[in-house]
């Protein structure tokens, strides 16, 4: 009897956490991990946090150590980026005639950073962020403390990568689009708070702006053309302007793509023996009836061990609520909730915003649909049990100190 193999494109944390769970649940097939970086699967949150601030060495971001994969009979392949997919037969193609046939295949293949749009892209001096390379080569660039950093974006990476370079002593400014920092993201409210703390941490912010063009001479980078026509001195550039799901693989092989490869809530293609899970993947969210596409490492810590159990026709469904974090300086974050049901919520406060230690909640018709806490720990699963639950809040006694929060939960189901 011939024996399954089960092959994982992409060894990022979601294909190294489907992996893991593929074989921890007693399949005893085969595991193929396909790597397009010559790198073992690690975790990408510290590339812009602790590990290009030089306080964590690079072990610390691994999944696994090498021998973890070689012990539970996981062929891990590094450096093979996949060039095409054939459904009909099963195969997975590696280019120079090199395939591998799959019983059951999930792609993980994440996304890329997207690219300056303008001239001077390709100069010395200009970053892009999202690989322990990319990173590592931009630690190279400012861990001498006497750069001109200038950030192109004022969204997550943009702030967490202000906030190490400053650290090393550097000069930064951050161009943004929107008048404050993560306005798309949490509102000016919560992003003034953010523009507050990497102000008196010297970073300067200049909101408003449109990079168009990056000058150079000698082949390296001297400066950032704003729209105005003003030029920005720059020693080194960093492009913080979002990712895009990489579906190439999925659209040439005709698989259904719609900002991201559309999967149900058990990460199921539209053919039955292709899954996908991770930053690429558009989920079927059974607590909103919609698909929702997820970069953050959260879920491809959880969907990625959901994703394996289900390729091994366990039955999943994907409801997990969204959560992210950040540090930045002094400040520490974390967020749960439906960025689309809090577009147009109420704001609701818990603390002190001007010392930094506070909640916010954005309630809609009465309900948290989601909560973010700086610099207060310990509070997340009651966040996200406010909304999980839908209990009804009043506003008033949700921003009272007073009140415990579990008080407010009293009568919500389990």
């Amino acid at each position: 009897m011939r024996v399954p193999t089960f092959v994982i494109v992409g060894a990022g944390l979601a294909g190294a956490r489907a992996a893991e769970a593929i074989r921890s649940e007693g399949f005893d097939g085969g595991i193929v991990l396909l790597a397009g970086e010559n790198e073992f699967p690690y975790a990408r949150p510290p590339l812009s946090k602790d590990y290009l601030a030089g306080t964590s060495a690079r072990d610390t971001i691994d999944v696994h150590p090498a021998e973890w994969y070689r012990d539970r009979g996981i062929d891990v392949r590094l450096g093979n980026r996949v060039t095409g997919l054939a459904l009909d037969t099963h195969e997975v193609n590696l280019g120079e005639g090199r395939s591998v046939r799959y019983d059951k295949l999930l792609l993980a293949t994440g996304a890329s950073s997207r690219r300056f749009p303008g001239p001077g892209a390709a100069l010395d001096g200009v970053h892009h962020l999202r690989t322990v390379g990319e990173s590592q080569a931009l630690r190279a660039d400012v861990e001498a403390g006497t750069r001109q950093v200038v950030i192109i974006g004022a969204g997550w990476i943009g702030l967490e990568v202000a906030a190490a370079a400053r650290g090393y002593g550097n000069a930064v400014t951050v161009l943004g689009r929107e008048s404050t920092p993560l306005a798309a993201v949490v509102g000016a409210e919560v992003g003034s708070v953010f523009a507050e703390l990497h102000r008196v941490n010297g970073v300067e912010l200049r909101m408003g702006t449109r990079p168009v063009d990056l000058t150079g001479a000698s082949g390296r980078v001297t400066g950032v053309v704003l729209s105005t026509g003003e030029i920005v001195p720059a020693d080194v550039v960093v492009v913080g302007i979002g990712a895009v799901p990489n579906t190439e693989l999925a659209r040439d092989a005709g698989l259904a793509v719609d900002d991201g490869i559309v999967v149900d809530a058990a990460f199921r293609s539209i053919d039955p023996d292709v899954y996908a899970v991770g930053d690429v993947a558009s989920v079927f969210h059974p607590a909103l009836r919609h698909n929702l596409r997820i970069e953050h490492w959260d879920n491809a810590e959880r969907a990625g061990a959901a994703a394996g159990r289900s390729m091994l026709d366990q039955a999943i469904s994907y409801d997990a609520i969204p959560y992210f974090y950040t540090d930045q300086f002094d400040l520490g974050m974390e967020y749960s909730g439906y960025r689309s049901r809090a577009r147009d919520a109420e704001v609701v406060f818990r603390g002190d915003r001007a010392g930094r230690e506070f909640m916010a909640f954005w309630v809609a018709d009465g309900q948290v649909v989601a909560g973010l806490n700086v610099n207060v720990w310990n509070v997340n699963e009651t966040v996200q049990r406010f909304i999980r639950t839908g209990v009804r809040v009043d506003a008033s006694r949700l921003a009272d100190e007073s009140i415990a929060l579990d008080e407010l939960l009293a009568g919500a189901p389990d």
